[in-house]
């Protein structure tokens, strides 16, 4: 008897109709001789209707509260669903993360997943029950209620699929799988078979929102077989695995945007060993990560670095600069927040010269300019302005996936 744990976002439980179709793929699953433990996400936007409750009442509530305000909205997906499968006459269970074992952190609001105990679910299973989980939560060392930050549903079903060695992790979503493209944004977008954990992973972290960094990363430390696919369609998803069979063939298997990105520039730096250790030190200490750096040539005597960061993280990031400009010696500071980051993903780039200079030609081909440019063996990212981002998407499409056409 094979082990599958599938998971079901927000909009796959968005309400009663949709819940009752949940139950029913649950159940078909377990009918066919499977055992399944099932993650839930909250209802549609139940997670966001909690923060607007919390923020009436207090804008500054601590977040180990806001952890145990917004747990409830898993904790009512669950048992929602096992009450739909216990009128389809099948034996269910719903457990919370801290019942199903979930062991955290105590980082509230974006707690990490630091053991799962097991026999809880494992004795449930083998009296033949389906397992519903809470996602996004689980109990830290002091008892309290903790989350796990953004995808933390997602995390939780790789987390559960690799402690129970399961045979396959669904991940149940609104689309139909992983696309070149976002469809909404770019029609002949297509969706894709099959995918590595790397390319997968450089696309969630790009701004794809099919799946979560975090799982992704787990998943492929602790070789867990992923599928993604649509909970309304039922239709077969895209697999996630360590190897695909056409990798050489297909150049670039993904094109994805970002607007969550914001540019600083440094004008004025001495050019001399060190600054750019006192810059990035400076922000790291301070919890600001750094994506695509440039730096200019060094002329009489000083140079310029420029750099992008999560939006949020912009102001942060300039009052420190500001605050520390005697120790690292610059002119003047500029941020622009109306960026946006485009990038085309690949594991066949690597070994295939030329990719980097058809996506230029691409964005040269409707007249949009590049500010900056970051490259991987498995990726190319370019900064522009955000008004150009969906032109710049679907004419990279355009160019690595002809309509009608084959990869070339």
């Amino acid at each position: 008897m094979s082990l599958i744990v599938q998971k079901f976002g927000g909009s796959s439980v968005a309400n009663a109709e949709r819940l009752r179709n949940v139950a029913r793929i649950i159940t078909e699953t377990r009918k066919q001789g499977h055992q399944v433990v099932a993650v839930l996400s909250a209802q549609g936007d139940t997670t966001d209707e909690l923060i607007e409750k919390a923020a009436e009442l207090n804008p500054n509530a601590s977040k180990r509260e806001m952890d145990m305000l917004l747990a409830c909205g898993e904790q009512m997906s669950i048992s929602l669903c096992a009450m739909a499968i216990q009128a389809l006459d099948c034996q269910v269970i719903s457990l919370t993360g801290w019942q199903a074992g979930m062991l955290t952190g105590s980082v509230y609001g974006n707690a990490w997943i630091k053991n799962i105990r097991t026999d809880r679910l494992r004795r449930e299973l083998d009296q033949g029950k389906i397992v519903l989980v809470a996602g996004f939560q689980g109990i830290n060392k002091y008892d309290d209620i903790t989350t796990l930050g953004r995808g933390g549903s997602d995390t939780s079903a790789v987390a559960l699929a690799a402690v129970l060695h399961a045979d396959l992790c669904q991940i149940y979503t609104d689309v139909d799988g992983v696309y070149t493209a976002d469809p909404r944004l770019v029609k002949s977008a297509r969706k894709l078979d099959e995918i590595t954990y790397d390319e997968m992973l450089e696309l969630a972290s790009l701004g794809a929102q099919v799946l979560h960094n975090r799982s992704v990363e787990m998943a492929k430390r602790y070789n867990v077989r992923l599928e993604v696919l649509s909970s309304f369609s039922g239709n077969p998803g895209t697999k996630v695995k360590e190897v695909v069979k056409n990798m050489e063939k297909t150049h670039v298997s993904g094109v994805a945007k970002d607007k969550n990105v914001a540019r600083l520039a440094l004008v004025g730096l001495a050019d001399e060993p060190g600054i750019a250790f006192k810059i990035f030190s400076l922000l790291a200490k301070n919890g600001i990560n750094v994506d695509i750096i440039l730096q200019s040539i060094g002329r009489d005597e000083s140079k310029d670095i420029s750099f992008t960061v999560v939006r949020s993280d912009a102001q942060k990031a300039r009052e420190l600069l500001e605050e520390n400009r005697d120790y690292i010696g610059f002119e003047s500071i500029e941020v622009n927040d109306k960026v946006a980051k485009v990038s085309i993903v690949g594991a066949g780039m690597v070994n295939n010269p030329g990719v980097a200079a058809r996506m230029f030609e691409a964005l040269y081909g409707v007249g949009i300019n590049i500010s900056m440019i970051s490259t991987s063996e498995i990726k190319v990212s370019v900064l522009m302005d955000e008004r150009d981002t969906d032109r710049a998407v679907q004419a990279i499409h355009d160019k690595f996936y002809p309509e009608f056409g084959t990869v070339l």
